[in-house]
């Protein structure tokens, strides 16, 4: 499953430099699939294609956020997710509405990193 902030964040910024994926962004701040990746492009679900260094909308104005769809649970680079391992009120948390295998995870972590 990917990783989730929570309201809780005191916004200290101890988790986005901790991110092997670049999938932690402050709150209010546009993101990209290219930062952090090897991307060049990425095909959306509706079948989209876009380029990966095109600025998308922040997830949170407020705290903040982990981009799902980037977060591999530091599989592949960690033993465990960086993020909740450095925050120190603990607001970084499994999403239960996002639920991966560790294969799925290795899977997004080649798709954007290479092997």
């Amino acid at each position: 499953m990917a990783i989730m902030i929570t309201d809780e964040c005191i916004n200290c910024g101890a988790c986005e430099p901790e991110c092997p994926n670049t999938a932690i962004y402050e709150g209010g701040i546009e993101w990209t699939w290219a930062g952090g990746t090897k991307l060049k492009e990425v095909t959306l679900e509706d079948g989209t294609v876009i380029d990966a260094s095109e600025k998308q909308e922040p997830r949170s104005d407020e705290f903040y956020y982990i981009v799902t769809e980037k977060c591999t649970e530091c599989t592949g680079f960690h033993e465990e997710p960086q993020c909740a391992a450095v925050c120190p009120v603990d607001c970084c948390v499994d999403d239960p509405d996002h639920r991966e295998s560790e294969e799925t995870l290795l899977a997004k972590k080649v798709y954007m990193h290479g092997e």
